[in-house]
């Protein structure tokens, strides 16, 4: 097994990426075995923020690392929250409250938007970097569409997945399994983009 560091504290991605990746011999590591603070994202965009991330774990752990920058766009507020995502309803909120906390701050702001108008997408950006100077990291983009619909639903996922329609499922993001989920969100296809770029290299 290949071991690779994923720029990410977060454990519902290190779930959705080692479920992806473990078959083709990559074990990954969680950044926080060699990285106390995460680093500022102070990129403009999904690719930027990936790549900041992705080079600055490389050049901590010394070892190749794979960074995951993605986030919610809602066309009826202009693409918000977008690369502001995981900090939507405020930065010091942690865990379970910060996602209901997004959440409920997104279904306030759409309040007024008829629900016909609350198309949106999840994005994904995937980077990854051989070591920590890496001139030509791999990246790969993908998207998932939907809705934004005000109850929350389902036990599963994580952020806006209870709010997120998924159109070609008639259900909740949060209410696929694991396995359902990855088969078709954003994160998924990114993933499998990458599976096939690494068998490439």
């Amino acid at each position: 097994m290949k071991k690779v560091v994923l720029a990410s504290g977060n454990a519902g991605k290190l779930k959705e990426f080692g479920q992806c990746l473990t078959p083709v011999g990559i074990e990954l590591i969680p950044q926080d075995q060699f990285i106390t603070q995460e680093v500022e994202e102070t990129g403009l965009s999904f690719v930027e923020n990936a790549i900041i991330k992705a080079r600055y774990a490389a050049q901590m752990s010394g070892m190749p690392a794979l960074a995951d920058d993605s986030g919610l766009e809602v066309d009826a507020l202009g693409g918000a929250p977008g690369i502001y995502s995981a900090r939507y309803a405020g930065s010091s909120l942690t865990g379970q409250y910060k996602d209901a906390a997004n959440c409920a701050q997104l279904v306030k702001d759409l309040a007024p938007i008829p629900s016909a108008q609350r198309s949106a997408r999840f994005q994904c950006v995937l980077v990854y970097m051989r070591h920590a100077k890496d001139p030509t990291p791999l990246i790969c983009q993908a998207s998932w569409e939907g809705m934004i619909v005000d109850s929350a639903k389902g036990e599963h996922g994580f952020g806006y997945d209870p709010i997120f329609q998924v159109l070609e499922k008639d259900c909740r993001a949060a209410q696929l399994t694991p396995k359902e989920k990855i088969a078709i969100s954003h994160r998924g296809k990114a993933l499998a983009k990458l599976q096939k770029a690494l068998a490439e290299i």
